[in-house]
């Protein structure tokens, strides 16, 4: 069973992206910033991370960042998921090491959509 760590600092949004996870048979960890993340991902690589930009401590960005640097950080599939909607922060994320992009709110078909064609789940 593949693992998804879903980073959030929305205990919400963290419960939505487990609930819509789990149906896809993922195995759902949680942190609520970049930080928590970055120690998760040290200790335990997982397969993907649906990942938010606006975070206390440690933002999206800079956690993916650090992750890609790290040994291993190159192989889980990092979807960013945030409210952040212009081209240039869209360009930002791509260029930093993210695979995809999820705008905010977002339901189960557009999670499958994006995973699907980043090769995690089959085509609908």
């Amino acid at each position: 069973m593949k693992t998804c760590l879903v980073v959030d600092d929305s205990r919400v949004i963290r419960k939505v992206a487990r609930r819509i996870l789990e149906d896809l048979s993922f195995r759902v960890e949680e942190a609520g910033d970049g930080s928590e993340a970055l120690s998760f991902c040290r200790s335990s690589m997982p397969d993907a991370i649906l990942l938010d930009w606006n975070m206390p401590v440690m933002n999206g960005i800079d956690f993916l960042r650090h992750l890609r640097a790290d040994p291993g950080g190159d192989r889980p599939v990092v979807v960013f998921c945030t409210t952040e909607n212009d081209i240039t922060a869209i360009a930002q994320a791509i260029e930093s090491g993210a695979n995809e992009y999820i705008m905010k709110p977002f339901d189960s078909e557009i999670v499958q959509s994006k995973f699907a064609e980043v090769g995690l789940v089959s085509p609908v």
